[in-house]
């Protein structure tokens, strides 16, 4: 491969490189594997970093092992504010969060934020909650936070954090995904997400230094055209969608759910966007020619959401739609019929497979949520490109870990049968799928061909398909037509280790 100016200008054989390019400088690769580079479809930069460079309870084997870690680190950051991520009750033996009472016991006076996995949900200790008027009171009070009493004590905790301590975590972030063979992250900001202020922090950033593209989405909910384009000029944003929240997550038991919970008697989960609203949403987004988006994952959600773009598709059209490249984010929950219109309508699915893989099966959290039966049916990727709507594929980072070779091993492994997608559709959603969401449709960008931007990671990968058993070959092979590249094997768990990262012809690791 040969590239000139950030652009691929020729591939072919080495014997043929070396004679066209005499003056070119050389890099033998020694066997690594070249592939297109990755885009995270799905990203929060600065929790991303505060996970990295804070308290990461991912770990956490039980509501025990959990209050160990937090003292742990506690006791090595006397006197700050305390932020964590990552705790999910759903795999521990007992099934139960800690209250306020256990994490006052650990951390004093000290104010404490601690998100669980999905971030939809969160342990707050007295401190903290003392800053924040109006919380629960009662009987649940100690309990996790959910709705909008979490997105309350966010914010609070949220202004404990230091301007340096932001920066720190957006550099932590955008180096890991650069050592993750990723170029590009679609950041999906809003003002219940980090604020306003942390996206144009991050906004800045990533202006005026080379390094991993940052693509921004925010989800503030609009009313009119007018209303639409002010806010894209206020924020810079690609968009006006990603996190504008619908309803929550499963875990949490706050996804909008038609229902109720398998374990949450009654309970239907939280519309926090109502059928007018998001109708008021598209609306003006389309009429302005703008992305909008939403967080859906329950089934009542979905339908709430298809339901407004069939209003929008019969006033403005199915061309005038498909042009804004509308998305929806998770979309866990979504019937054949919804899928065949989504298709039609050209709605991208921003979705995120290692949830299947952390949660899907007979025995996970969604069977615990919903029951196995209605389990089976979620993040059904072969049924959505089947009515031909687009996928990018993304990590929803901090919630899943930014290991881009994991999502597409999980989105080719499905836990339910029937809904998996090959190895060659699920690379090209993580790759392509993620600037096509972003409204790049050119053709060649994320594939290595002449002309493309020279956007690549270069691996050491152990064993490629072409390498592997018959059946093996049969399964992940790759159509050249596609041009998706001869593939690593992954049946195994081995990940290919990034050993460069390059976008637009510079450098962003190795």
């Amino acid at each position: 491969m040969a590239v000139r100016d950030g652009v691929v200008a020729w591939l072919g054989s080495d014997a043929v490189g070396r004679e066209q390019f005499p003056q070119a400088e050389l890099i033998d690769l020694d066997g690594a594997l070249v592939t297109p580079a990755f885009v995270d479809s799905h990203i929060h930069v600065t929790e991303t970093g505060l996970c990295r460079t804070g308290l990461d309870l991912r770990p956490a084997t039980s509501a025990r092992h959990c209050l160990e870690l937090i003292a742990d680190h506690a006791a090595a950051h006397p006197g700050q504010p305390i932020w964590g991520h990552g705790w999910d009750e759903s795999g521990w033996p007992d099934g139960a969060a800690p209250d306020t009472a256990a994490l006052d016991a650990v951390v004093g006076d000290r104010p404490a934020y601690l998100s669980r996995t999905d971030v939809h949900s969160a342990l707050a200790s007295t401190a903290l909650r003392n800053r924040v008027p109006g919380l629960p009171q009662g009987p649940d009070a100690a309990a996790p936070l959910s709705g909008d009493a979490h997105h309350l004590v966010r914010a609070a905790a949220r202004g404990l954090l230091t301007a340096g301590q932001r920066a720190e975590a957006r550099t932590a972030a955008l180096a890991a995904a650069a050592a993750a063979g990723i170029v590009a992250v679609h950041e999906c900001a809003g003002p219940d997400i980090a604020g306003l202020d942390d996206w144009l922090e991050l906004r800045a950033l990533s202006e005026h230094r080379p390094g991993v593209e940052v693509i921004g989405y925010w989800g503030e909910q609009v009313g009119s055209g007018a209303q639409a384009r002010e806010l894209i000029a206020e924020t810079g944003a690609r968009g006006l969608g990603g996190d504008l929240f619908v309803d929550g997550s499963l875990g949490s038991h706050t996804a909008w759910l038609h229902d109720p919970y398998a374990d949450a008697a009654g309970c239907t989960g939280m519309c926090h966007l109502d059928a007018d609203a998001v109708t008021a949403h598209l609306w003006a987004c389309t009429e302005a020619g703008v992305t909008a988006g939403f967080h859906v994952i329950g089934d009542a959600a979905v339908s709430s959401v298809i339901a407004a773009l069939e209003r929008v598709v019969e006033h403005f059209g199915v061309p005038a739609v498909a042009r804004c490249v509308h998305r929806l984010e998770h979309l866990e929950m979504v019937s054949a019929e919804q899928a065949a219109k989504l298709g039609a309508w050209g709605v991208i699915a921003s979705m995120q497979p290692v949830f299947d893989a952390l949660w899907g099966g007979d025995d996970g959290m969604y069977a615990q949520r919903l029951g196995a039966a209605r389990a089976a049916g979620l993040n059904p990727f072969a049924l959505l490109a089947s009515q031909g709507v687009p996928l990018a594929f993304g990590s929803d980072s901090p919630v899943t870990a930014l290991d881009p070779w994991a999502t597409v091993r999980a989105a080719a492994h499905h836990r339910t049968a029937g809904s998996a997608v090959s190895m060659r559709a699920a690379f090209a959603a993580a790759t392509r799928g993620g600037w096509r969401a972003a409204g790049v449709n050119d053709g060649i960008t994320g594939t290595l061909v002449p002309g493309a931007p020279a956007s690549y990671a270069v691996w050491e990968a152990g064993r490629l398909a072409v390498e592997a058993p018959l059946d093996t070959v049969q399964r992940w092979s790759t159509d050249p037509r596609s041009r998706v590249p001869v593939l690593p094997v992954l049946d195994s768990g081995d990940t290919p280790r990034c050993r460069r990262t390059v976008h637009r012809g510079v450098i962003l690791h190795g």
